[in-house]
């Protein structure tokens, strides 16, 4: 047997670290490249679509893959499953439209107001629904975010169950009003999901980011390994309460109304969650994906069958959600990272 003659004929450990690192580097500045693609595409599509409907259907597609994007910090990522996060929503919602319609605040700093609540809301949520585990988690988010429809249900300030009808005003980015044309809508929601993105793109290489998936994969080896568990799921909350909030103010802007069944109900909560597992919980594509195919089933499904078709949408994306369980647990987007694997392995 020859013994290597010289240090370069063994693999060092620190050319081994420096390749992975080098490799990771690549795959980020890929997805940097593959996110400038799509998003411009995306921003194309007002150019390309002229029907109404369909930039309605465009706005609603780029506003719920935002909001997943947001959920998906704290329920993938740190891997806390909230089922409440119409709470965030509604009072990002009603914050805009009740700083506006009373006292003429407009919606942008009215958004901010409400992405500021809803962080307080869901910092002091947390304190107490964070020390419980699993689907006792689950649950409590589920019952708080109910026990929120019922107060605004009841609540006059707000106006209780008959809500708050925005004044029709001219078209205006100041009011983000716009009843004519919907394609600053399109663009404002996808400034939002880009925001998102990004947000996460950056936690996903970063200290937070190895922190919450650690969280998530074994919060009590994390604790031993220094990792504070309780206060990355109060970051991790505090980001998705935010842009959840924010959502949900640029909604009540784009529909000019709010009631408490419009913008706190169970569905908006189930809307959030099902883009992530079906794309793929815990990546970076997967809500955008998951929202890009549930969304337009949903809209398509309600206009065109109608009334004679009640629940047929959250019936066929539920079947869709089983089948990809039951198939591909990791989600949709995991097909697509098989696939460039096989092609960079045959080059």
């Amino acid at each position: 047997m020859s013994i290597p003659s010289s240090p370069a004929a063994v693999p060092s450990s620190s050319s081994s670290s420096s390749s992975l690192l080098a490799g990771v580097t690549r795959h980020r500045r890929r997805q940097l490249i593959e996110a400038v693609v799509v998003f411009a595409l995306i921003a194309l599509l007002p150019l390309l679509v002229k029907n109404a409907y369909l930039r309605n259907v465009i706005v609603l597609t780029l506003m719920y893959a935002a909001l997943a994007q947001s959920w998906n910090v704290l329920g993938g990522y740190c891997g806390q499953i909230s089922l409440g996060h119409a709470l965030y929503f509604g009072v990002g919602a009603y914050a805009v439209s009740k700083l506006y319609v009373s006292y003429g605040v407009l919606p942008w700093f009215g958004m901010l107001a409400g992405g500021g609540l809803a962080v307080l809301l869901a910092l002091a949520l947390g304190y107490g629904t964070f020390r419980l585990k699993g689907h006792y988690f689950s649950i409590a988010t589920l019952v708080i975010a109910e026990m929120g429809l019922l107060i605004v249900h009841n609540w006059d300030w707000l106006g209780g169950a008959t809500g708050i009808q925005w004044p029709f005003g001219p078209d205006s980015w100041a009011t983000l009003q716009f009843a004519r044309d919907k394609t600053p809508y399109i663009f404002f929601a996808l400034g939002l999901l880009v925001v998102t993105w990004l947000l996460t793109f950056f936690i996903e290489g970063s200290k937070w980011g190895y922190w919450w998936r650690a969280v998530k994969d074994h919060p009590e080896a994390a604790e031993s390994l220094g990792v504070t568990v309780f206060r990355s799921k109060m970051a991790a909350a505090a980001l998705s309460a935010f842009f959840t909030a924010i959502g949900g103010g640029f909604y009540a802007a784009f529909v000019s109304y709010v009631d408490p069944d419009s913008v706190m109900h169970f569905r908006f909560s189930l809307l959030m969650v099902l883009p992530v597992v079906l794309g793929g919980i815990g990546t970076l594509w997967g809500p955008i994906l998951g929202a890009a195919i549930l969304v337009p089933l949903s809209e398509f499904t309600r206009s065109y069958v109608g009334g004679s078709g009640g629940g047929l949408d959250l019936m066929l994306y539920g079947g869709l959600v089983m089948a990809v369980a039951l198939l591909k647990p990791e989600g949709l987007i995991k097909l697509f990272a098989r696939k460039t694997r096989i092609r960079e392995a045959a080059r």
